[in-house]
């Protein structure tokens, strides 16, 4: 029986390409020269607080890599064992990267009926700024109010773009869920790390977060944890100090090291923090990094909650498997979520249109792992409609999770 390859698909992993006015055309002019974009040779480079940052090497997005360039070194096919930037094919950004509407076009022509979009300038905004958290929640804004202008939040209800929530000053990100919330954001984004404050660096999940995560619970507004900027990065160059920051160029090292242990530690403590049993309904979503740590974590939870139970109201493993939804690499094991988390919390995505992901979303059926209609159905679309709460799509209707 071949695989079924019909199911309506809602890619819960896109992205747009901003404008550099995208974190500057509202940013307060007291922060205007915090945030520059200047010239390096012939080269663009956005700098923050007067530090040059190299992590994405074409901040204006003019050229940018054509989706899918990158597919044979992330599918682990590079035999000829080309570096990312000879794999790299150069575009000219295209409308589909830029606005919703050839946006929309694009779906069409993919054949994917919603998607989650992301920004992708918000991968470098709170690390490289992080030393000044008013100046963070001033570029967070910025971007959102722009992201509104130019995307909206929701479009044609099949585009739910993902304004930012950063959570360093709490009072302050209140305020931006309820802007973001008042005009019509179906889910937000928060960057999976420990954020900095007034105080100084610490979890978003201890109880001074309260307030945020009540306002987040009660509005049922689920919450996307992607991968961006590593925090790992100041602890790595104790090992290998870097000849760049950018992610095309590391070390065989920095891959390895870096890994994608900054989810495993957010989630590990939203759970040992407590904050998602003082709020059991939260809907938090893992997107773009990977699912090789869950194994290694459900075994860390079952080993730590052996020698003290005493510290956990509810078994870790339930509260993962409650309020955790997965989004694997397109290239990676559908099966690692689906033996420790169960069928319905994992999610298709395809990092359209970066160069790490697929050229198109089909281009997902070359790593199927030969499911059934209904779990297709589940994994390319219904899933992610669930966690935004959205109607889902299966013929017979809604269900009960599958047991695994």
């Amino acid at each position: 029986m071949g695989q079924f390859k019909d199911a309506p698909i809602f890619d819960a992993d896109t992205h747009m390409y901003e404008t550099p006015e995208a974190l500057t055309r509202h940013l307060p002019e007291k922060f205007h020269r915090a945030v520059q974009f200047v010239q390096v040779g012939r080269a663009t480079r956005i700098a923050i607080l007067g530090k040059i940052t190299e992590y994405i090497p074409n901040p204006t997005f003019e050229r940018v890599a054509a989706p899918g360039s990158y597919e044979k070194f992330f599918s682990g096919r590079n035999k000829e064992g080309l570096t990312l930037r000879e794999m790299t094919t150069p575009i000219d950004s295209l409308p589909a990267f830029r606005a919703p509407e050839p946006r929309i076009e694009a779906l069409d022509e993919q054949g994917v009926a919603e998607a989650l979009v992301y920004p992708t300038l918000a991968n470098l905004v709170e690390h490289s700024a992080a030393e000044d958290p008013d100046l963070v929640v001033a570029m967070i804004h910025a971007l959102n109010q722009w992201m509104l202008e130019t995307w909206g939040f929701t479009h044609e209800n099949r585009l739910f773009m993902t304004p930012v929530i950063t959570c360093g000053l709490v009072d302050e990100a209140r305020r931006e869920l309820e802007f973001v919330l008042a005009n019509g954001a179906k889910a937000v984004l928060m960057k999976p790390a420990p954020v900095r404050g007034y105080k100084g660096w610490r979890s978003p999940a201890l109880p001074e977060f309260d307030p945020l995560w009540k306002d987040v619970e009660d509005a049922g507004v689920p919450v996307v944890l992607h991968a961006s900027q590593p925090p790992l990065d100041s602890y790595i160059n104790m090992w290998e100090p870097p000849d760049t920051n950018n992610f095309t160029a590391m070390s065989a090292f920095r891959w390895l090291a870096l890994g994608h242990r900054e989810v495993a530690d957010m989630l590990g403590s939203l759970i040992c923090h407590g904050t998602l049993t003082r709020f059991p309904k939260l809907r938090i979503a893992s997107v773009e990094n990977g699912s090789a740590w869950i194994r290694p974590l459900f075994d860390d939870f079952e080993a730590l909650y052996a020698k003290m139970p005493q510290n956990f109201e509810e078994h870790p493993l339930d509260v993962f498997r409650r309020n955790i939804w997965v989004s694997p690499f397109w290239e990676g094991s559908v099966a690692d979520v689906v033996e420790t988390v169960g069928w319905d919390r994992v999610m298709f995505g395809s990092d359209y249109p970066h160069p790490e992901g697929l050229s198109e979303p089909k281009g997902f059926w070359h790593y199927a792992e030969g499911m059934d209609e209904k779990r297709t159905r589940d994994f390319m679309g219904d899933n992610a409609r669930r966690f935004l709460g959205l109607p889902v799509r299966n013929p017979a209707g809604d269900h009960a999770p599958v047991a695994v």
